[in-house]
């Protein structure tokens, strides 16, 4: 199971209700078929020995007998598989009949969970038949060997440190108390619930929701596999609803009324990363042995992925989700500003505007905050600088935003006073290293800083989270303002929300003209802007046109955020993040190309942490951000050694 994930089944066979011989043959079949994909964990129904709806038949004697004999057939049977298998069969312990799981791996079967909340309302009838397993902590002996029957059991492998599951029974995920709940603050990593839940209008959503919370609240998986159409309709109808969770995320589900499998795999790494950061994760009334350890072991094999890889983590899929999510976290950066703004007593800004992208979604934030204060957005002094390496295209795009915006258009060109300081530190304004691109940057911000104070107002910040995660801004350059709106928004996403703004101009009360330069274009400035290549635009313009674009010197930026949210996001090591990218980019890029830009971004990200040790406020709006006062408390001289030679094992 390389980089922690393991391949799992929810299963539900075909089926006959009371009919052993025949449901033990499907449940065997499926077996083989899941083993065939690479399942290591296989999870049947509730009772899916017997079938769920037998009703009265299961008090009677021949039913359980013959159930029990099949669950030792059954054992002999997975002798030749190295998964670990759960079904559901009734099960006599001491004079009682419980509903249980029965866990087998190997050829032994490792123990039986009963079920512990059995329903006794509406359509089920489950006292009828069966004792709660709440306090049952026994065991039986099969072939004079003693198999534990506790609801507080764990199977952990041995080999395996992460691989450690739990298991419940339909009903008991319903409940105010789930024991996956407990499971999980026990150890486990994955649940598995063997269920038969029937199908009535709306029923879908609301367990499709269940699993998924649960899985969440618990930072888990959790594999659902419930009884499907076969079983007896006589009241009921049941649809077979498999789920497979991952941590409040869905990996695949079953269509309501099919049989069959359903195989996704759990990263196990993940899950434990997210534990280990969630320090609240934990319950203090859990004493140290109140849950029992049954263990085995399983084969280490690289686990083929077949769960989808998003290239884009930042960026929701489907249209509907990304609107919402925009709309969002515009709100979240306006409504920042707006009290940042509110407690200073402040009612002018300041922005450096260049045409790019960045600048552009500052000033459109900026504007919304000034419009819920009821400020004229006269009072956003909105700034051109054109340098030595200003396009045409970018200074239009540029002046028509401002004035679309109806903001105080200022421009100040950089081009004498930077040559003045090129003299004064002595310079050779031919010669375009570090220093030539580096005090352009820095004359824009001094610009930025002092006309602030001249016009008592505060500097908005323009840069995003992937330039701060790869040190891509100058040093007390355009690295600094006195509130940076876009701190913890990624590249990636910079671009669908500036798209964001001007899909929905039509329908925005503030579109209103404010100024009388205003030509009602902004939807058109704003696509053009979408259009233009991501340049600092610090070297001179080659017939007109940009010759510095950033993706060509630090790489693609899609590839850094992928790199930064699975880095940040799940502490992931830099090889699997290398496996997730070649799956995830596999029609884009090449191996070595996406090998090349994973350890720049490596190299940037730690020689870089000094410029993100310092930054200004700025609000936070999703699970990952690089602010020094909340997300990343990096030393600045961290070495980057380890991650590094991982990558170099990957060039063989």
């Amino acid at each position: 199971m390389k980089d922690g994930y393991i391949k799992v089944a929810a299963i539900t066979p075909a089926l006959k209700v009371a009919d052993v011989k025949y449901n033990l043959d499907m449940i065997c079949k499926n077996i083989d078929m899941a083993a065939k994909e690479g399942a290591k964990l296989m999870v049947f129904p509730e009772l899916s020995i017997t079938g769920y709806s037998c009703q009265d038949l299961f008090l009677q004697d021949c039913l359980i007998e013959e159930a029990f004999k099949a669950l030792l057939e059954l054992a002999g049977y997975s002798r030749e598989y190295d998964a670990l298998i759960f079904v559901g069969l009734p099960l006599m312990v001491k004079g009682k009949l419980y509903n249980v799981a029965a866990a087998i791996k190997g050829g032994e079967i490792l123990g039986f969970v009963p079920k512990t909340y059995l329903p006794n309302y509406n359509e089920f009838y489950e006292v009828r038949h069966f004792y709660s397993g709440r306090d049952l902590d026994s065991s039986i002996e099969i072939n004079g060997e003693k198999i534990p029957v506790s609801r507080k059991m764990i199977f952990a492998a041995k080999n395996m440190q992460d691989l450690r599951v739990g298991a419940e029974l339909c009903e008991d995920l319903w409940v105010a108390a789930p024991p996956s709940t407990f499971l999980c603050l026990a150890g486990a990593d994955i649940i598995v619930n063997l269920s038969a839940s029937n199908q009535i209008v709306g029923k879908e959503s609301y367990r499709r929701n269940l699993v998924s919370s649960q899985s969440a609240r618990s930072i888990c998986g959790y594999i659902y596999a419930s009884a499907g159409s076969d079983e007896s309709s006589q009241d009921i109808v049941f649809s077979g609803h498999d789920l497979i969770a991952e941590n409040g995320r869905i990996l695949k589900e079953s269509p309501l009324f099919s049989k069959g499998i359903i195989i996704s795999e759990i990263d196990l790494k993940y899950l434990a990363a997210e534990r280990r950061r969630m320090t609240t994760f934990e319950d203090t009334s859990l004493s140290e042995n109140e849950y029992r350890e049954v263990t085995f072991e399983i084969n280490i094999e690289e686990t083929k992925l077949t769960r989808y890889v998003d290239p884009q983590p930042f960026v929701p899929a489907g249209q509907s989700n990304l609107d919402k999510r925009c709309s969002e976290i515009i709100e979240i950066q306006a409504m920042g500003l707006k009290k940042r703004l509110e407690h200073i007593g402040c009612k002018k800004a300041v922005i450096g505007i260049s045409g790019g992208l960045d600048s552009t979604l500052a000033l459109l934030v900026t504007a919304r905050a000034f419009d819920y204060l009821k400020l004229d957005r006269k009072g956003i002094i909105a700034v051109t600088m054109p340098g030595f390496g200003t396009s045409d295209r970018t200074y239009r795009n540029a002046v028509n935003l401002i004035n679309e915006i109806g903001a105080d258009y200022r421009e100040i060109s950089i081009v004498d006073s930077v040559k003045q300081h090129f003299k004064d530190i002595g310079q050779d304004i031919n010669k375009h290293d570090i220093c030539y691109e580096n005090s352009q940057a820095r004359e824009r911000t001094q610009i930025l800083m002092d006309l602030s104070n001249k016009e008592n107002a505060i500097v908005i910040g323009t840069g995003d989270m992937s330039e701060l995660a790869l040190g891509w801004a100058t040093y007390n350059g355009d690295h600094m303002s006195m509130y940076a709106v876009n701190a913890s928004i990624p590249k990636t996403l910079v671009r669908y929300l500036v798209d964001h703004f001007a899909k929905t101009l039509e329908n925005d009360t503030r579109k209103e003209k404010t100024s009388a330069n205003s030509s009602g274009n902004l939807k058109e400035t704003l696509q053009d802007i979408l259009a233009t290549p991501v340049s600092p635009e610090l070297l001179p313009l080659n017939q007109g046109k940009i010759v510095q674009k950033t993706e060509d010197l630090v790489g693609p930026y899609e590839l850094h955020d992928f790199f930064l949210y699975h880095a940040l996001r799940f502490g992931q090591d830099p090889e699997k993040i290398f496996r997730l990218s070649k799956i995830a980019f596999k029609d884009k890029f090449e191996e070595k190309e996406i090998l090349k830009w994973e350890e720049t971004f490596y190299r940037r990200f730690f020689s870089q942490q000094f410029k993100r040790s310092c930054l200004p406020d700025g609000p936070k709006v999703g699970s990952v951000a690089l602010s020094p006062r909340g997300d990343l408390r990096m030393p600045s001289d961290a070495a980057s050694r380890l991650w590094l030679e991982r990558l170099k094992k990957e060039e063989a």
